[in-house]
Parts: structure tokens; sequence; C-alpha cells
């Protein structure tokens, strides 16, 4: 049998434990990334230039900020943002769901309709939407009930019907129910047509089926979108300071319009927004985390998706 590097690997195999070559130790060198720490000092001295103009910079005046902060008409403006936000999400997701399903349908004429809302509201800008349906009267002064190309039974004056606020609802909640439309229509067309065809088999309707089957796995796919539009549409009613409906944005206006303070006054509703945005992203979280078990770790990156995912997990 032949010893040194001419030993054959089943001849070594053979030998007894003892007269075996011991493994050279393999020595792992990490790779070395200085551009990484280059980066990291950069943004360091950015961050502390930046925080040294926070603090030192008169013009920021944070004493008015701090004045303003919990003023009775920008917590009114809060409150009102709040209350648009949730109902254009509701009118948003409640329409999004149904013109997804019509886009779906194998009816020509129910999916043809459901896309050319979607290819209108899509295509038109949301600030035009808002203005539109904010003054809707001078199209239609008097909205009534009846036949179709008939008697009318019931008449409302556009006005009244639909105030400045209700247009600013309809203008965010219809543009917005386009754009859920293609996002729950995504999440269906995710679901295994499989399921679909075997639910058929056992006897039940399609709406039972979207309901029970469907939704619940599609909802993986759809919340994460969702709640990236729910925090879109927080800061987009913003626009509806243009109709003066009285939101933070507003509100915020109209105080500085009084005192000049444009730049305290902006930091004012900037906190704010930062605020609701963080909480709704907490939200978010939480909710994708509670439909994505069973699918993907629970804390895949980290807390709230950020940082490196924990070694080990699955």
């Amino acid at each position: 049998m032949t010893d040194g590097p001419e030993r054959t690997a089943q001849a070594e195999a053979d030998l007894p434990d003892e007269e075996r070559i011991p493994p050279e130790k393999i020595v792992a060198v990490p790779v070395r990334h200085p551009g990484r720490w280059v980066a990291a000092g950069v943004l360091l001295v950015l961050a502390a230039m930046l925080a040294n103009s926070l603090l030192t910079n008169p013009a920021w005046r944070w004493d008015v900020v701090w004045r303003f902060m919990f003023n009775q008409r920008v917590i009114n403006g809060l409150f009102l943002t709040i209350e648009l936000t949730l109902l254009a999400m509701v009118i948003g997701i409640v329409l999004g769901v149904i013109i997804a399903v019509m886009r779906l349908s194998p009816n020509p004429i129910v999916s043809t309709i459901a896309w050319v809302y979607a290819w209108f509201f899509r295509g038109t800008p949301v600030l035009v939407q808002v203005i539109f349906w904010s003054f809707i009267a001078i199209l239609y002064p008097v909205i009534s009930l009846g036949i179709p190309f008939g008697p009318e039974f019931l008449f409302f004056d556009a006005n009244l019907l639909i105030p400045i606020f209700v247009g600013a609802v309809l203008g965010f909640g219809l543009n917005e129910a386009a754009y859920m439309s293609e996002i729950v229509r995504a999440g269906i067309l995710s679901v295994d047509s499989g399921q679909t065809e075997a639910a058929e088999a056992l006897g039940m309707t399609r709406l039972k089926i979207l309901r029970r089957i469907v939704l619940p796995q599609a909802m993986r796919v759809i919340i994460p979108p969702t709640g990236n539009e729910t925090i879109s549409m927080l800061k987009t009613t913003s626009l509806a300071s243009v109709i003066a409906v009285g939101d933070l944005f507003t509100e915020v206006q109209l105080i500085y319009g009084g005192n000049l303070q444009q730049i305290p006054l902006l930091v004012v509703a900037s906190i704010w927004y930062l605020v609701l945005t963080s909480l709704l992203s907490v939200a978010q979280f939480f909710i994708e985390r509670r439909y994505s078990r069973g699918a993907v770790p629970s804390r895949q990156g980290g807390v709230f998706g950020f940082g490196r995912p924990k070694s080990g997990s699955a």
C-alpha cells in the first residue's frame, strides 16, 4: 500500500484511525467590505449635519411648532383627515372587490364595464376627480330617481346631497376603487384555479366560493399593497385643501396664512402625518403577519420588516 499523496481515498478509509492523515484545517477569511464602512461614515456625517441644523438653525422656530402642535384647530383637522381617509378606503375596498370580480366575470359586457371603470379613474388625476365631484351641482343641480327614460319620483338638491366633504370622499373613494380592483384581482388570480374547480364540483355557488375559499387565501397577497394604499390615501387627503374641506393641511394653511409662520406650521403637519403613517405601518405589520401564518416566517426581516432574519429561521 502506498503512502503520501499517492494513497487512494479507499485505502485511506481502510487504515486504522491512528494511521490516517488528519485533514488540513480550513482557515476562513471573511470578505472585506471597505466600501460599506465608507458609506456608513458618510451617512453618519450627513445625519450629524442634519441634526445640527435642526437644533441650531433658528428659522425652524421650534417654539412655534410646540405651541401649535396641539392647537384645537390642528386637532380638528387631524380628526377630519382620519375620517376622510377611513371613508375613502371603505368605499375603495368595497367597490374595488366588486370591480375585481366583474373584471374576472366570463360575461364580456360585465368585464368590459369594469375595465373601462379602472381605465378611466386610473387615467385621470385624483385632484381633478375631487374637484369634479365637489362641484357636480353645476352639471346636475337636481338629482332625481325614477324609471329610466320615464317618470321621476324623488328629487334631491345636488348641493345638499353632495356637499364639499361628500364630494371629497367620493373623489378619493372612487379613484381608490380603481387601484384596489387591480390589487384584489391580482390576489384572486394568485389562488390556484383547481380549488375553485373542486369547490364547484361540490356544488358551492360562485359567491360562496369567493367568500369561503378564494378571498381568505388571496388576503396574503392583498393585504400588503392595501396597507400601502391606506398610507398613501392618508397623505393624498391633503389635496382636499384645494376645496377647503378643513383637513389637517387646510387648517395648517389657514393658520400660517394669518401669522406668516409657514415653515413651523408645515413642520407641525409633517409630524402629525408621520405619527399617523407610523401607526398604520405597525398595524399593517401585524395584519400581514396574521394572514401570512404558515406561508412565510413571522419574523422574516426583523422587527417590522427591518434588519436581517434570525439565523436558523425557516
